[in-house]
């Protein structure tokens, strides 16, 4: 039996039904979307071929540029938001000096948002963001009303109050995997810094980050990944507007496939899409490249 399991070929037998499943589900509508690229198709007759025609039109189309302008942005907001958030956080309750009450109801809180629909969530911060009777604006209408900021009507700031809704709903994941790290870090190398003398900061700084490295390695393509393709906050709180200021790349492939019936333009962004995430992930693993730490 153990030479069996030894073999290569027992490997094979016990992987390829899962990764004929992945293949199935992933890779295989991946390849689908390349080639519909390539077609004039509405979804319902048979697809023309067309070769590069599609790709050539979306980069004339007057909402591309600024549609993969805003997924940068949401992408930058999100990334910014949840790790800086997250890490701060998750230092700070697992430093056992720092006596904080009712340390379990903060950590469970900052989870709730995202077992919530996003729905929701886009339906509560639309009428936090309300510039006539939301609660910000009304704080923020104490010291004038020239303070007040219209959040989701202004097309310089409503991608990124946008973003910031999807950041705050899900940086609880990020909270979860960054303390999950710093808690697997064994005690005794805080105790052997702490009888040095180091400080809580120098700690944190020499010991703890360097040693979740590859969990931000994850979280930072979770994020960045994550903004790139949001789709669901723009629909449920703007509709792309106003003027297309919070229209993606996500955003643009659902108007050309199911608004306009153009699925085969839709495809491209798609691919586009894609290929962004993919870029950004090999950029995240080869300026995170490192050996990987046992303890």
């Amino acid at each position: 039996m153990n030479k069996f399991l030894n073999k290569k070929s027992a490997i094979f037998i016990f992987v390829m039904p899962f990764l004929a499943l992945y293949t199935l589900m992933m890779i295989y509508p991946i390849f689908q979307t390349l080639i519909k690229s390539f077609y004039d198709w509405d979804g319902i007759t048979e697809p023309i071929f067309t070769g590069l025609e599609n790709y050539k039109t979306i980069l004339k189309d007057p909402d591309f540029i600024p549609s993969l302008k805003n997924g940068l942005i949401f992408a930058a907001v999100v990334f910014i938001y949840q790790q800086g958030v997250a890490t701060v956080m998750a230092l700070i309750f697992s430093t056992k000096t720092l006596r904080i009450k009712g340390r379990a109801f903060f950590k469970t809180s900052f989870f709730i948002p995202v077992v919530l629909s996003v729905t929701v969530v886009g339906q509560l911060w639309s009428q936090l963001y309300n510039y006539d009777h939301g609660l910000i604006n009304n704080i923020l209408g104490i010291f004038g009303e020239n303070h007040k900021i219209a959040f989701l009507s202004d097309p310089k700031v409503a991608i990124y109050s946008v973003a910031f809704t999807n950041a705050w709903q899900f940086m609880g994941i990020m909270f979860v995997f960054i303390y999950t790290a710093i808690k697997s870090i064994p005690e005794q190398y805080y105790e052997a810094a702490t009888i040095d003398g180091a400080s809580s900061m120098t700690i944190h700084r020499k010991i703890t980050l360097p040693l979740i490295a590859e969990t931000y390695k994850f979280t930072f393509v979770m994020s960045i990944t994550g903004g790139l393709k949001a789709f669901d906050n723009m629909f449920v709180m703007t509709g792309g507007g106003p003027g297309g200021s919070t229209m993606t790349l996500s955003y643009l492939m659902y108007k050309s496939a199911f608004q306009k019936g153009e699925f085969g333009y839709g495809c491209v962004s798609a691919v586009i899409l894609v290929a962004e995430c993919l870029l950004f992930t090999l950029i995240i693993n080869k300026f995170m490249a490192r050996e990987r730490i046992i303890y």
